[in-house]
């Protein structure tokens, strides 16, 4: 499980550029828990996960997974705990390293390298076997280069990379707003699909209401650094978008605009 503990992160403190990032969050997440967040620009959702991974520290709180307190570590040092994809396709993955090349380093995330062969027949037919899974021909194409491929299968490759070794938490950071419509529900069915398979702990975030609403068990919405909203179980299968948009105006006191999230 997940438990975020009063978690502060003010960025330029002291100066004319302050701003208040994370204004005392605090989250509780059960193993399964598929939790889309949405929120304005500047919001804190992206700093939130930023803050979990380690990108920064936080000023004041805890970060605390299966029992164990992650706050004091470095990021790669939580490594074997995470997994992410970002928005920006070319991230997450080596474009000049082949495609198996790439699965192999995502299967080492986390361990000692040493000096054996990089990747043994045995993952051969392993990747081929889950790249097969995404329905998009990867699995003949192993040996072509990361950079070859499109945004959206390089996507899904990354989404295969991030969950490869099961990761107690996984972030989705808005990883199909650089995606074309199609493509990116293609990538977003096959998120819920690896999440429903794996039972993943999950963190999505989304500006799509559409989606934060389709997917998932429960829905988050942040605003000036903390959590507004928490709508989960039977209240969030009946939610509509005029109805989310009705309960952000009530919890923050003010009307829902085009940059607070975009619908689709």
């Amino acid at each position: 499980m997940l438990d975020l503990i009063n978690l502060r992160k003010t960025f330029n403190p002291n100066t004319i550029n302050e701003k208040v990032a994370l204004n005392g969050v605090s989250l509780h997440l059960e193993d399964g828990d598929f939790v889309t967040m949405i929120g304005g620009n500047g919001a804190g959702k992206s700093t939130l996960l930023n803050a979990i991974a380690g990108v920064w520290q936080v000023d004041d709180g805890k970060i605390v997974i299966d029992g164990t307190d992650i706050t004091g570590l470095s990021e790669h040092k939580r490594a074997p705990w995470l997994g992410r994809v970002f928005q920006d396709p070319m991230m997450g993955t080596a474009a000049t390293m082949q495609i198996i090349e790439n699965l192999a380093l995502a299967k080492r995330r986390g361990q000692k390298r040493g000096l054996k062969p990089g990747v043994t027949k045995a993952e051969k037919d392993e990747y081929r076997d889950l790249l097969a899974t995404l329905g998009l021909g990867l699995e003949n194409r192993i040996t072509e280069k990361v950079g070859l491929l499109s945004g959206g299968q390089r996507q899904a490759l990354t989404l295969l990379m991030a969950t490869l070794n099961k990761p107690k938490l996984l972030m989705l950071d808005e990883h199909t707003a650089a995606l074309d419509p199609r493509t990116a529900e293609k990538v977003l069915t096959l998120s819920d699909q690896i999440i429903k398979e794996n039972n993943l702990m999950t963190m999505m975030v989304t500006h799509n209401m559409k989606d934060a609403i389709r997917y998932g068990n429960r829905l988050i919405m942040m605003n000036d650094g903390k959590i507004i909203l928490d709508i989960r179980g039977e209240e969030k299968k009946n939610l509509t978008v005029k109805a989310l948009m009705d309960e952000f105006a009530r919890a923050s006191g003010e009307e829902i605009t085009s940059d607070k999230a975009l619908l689709s």
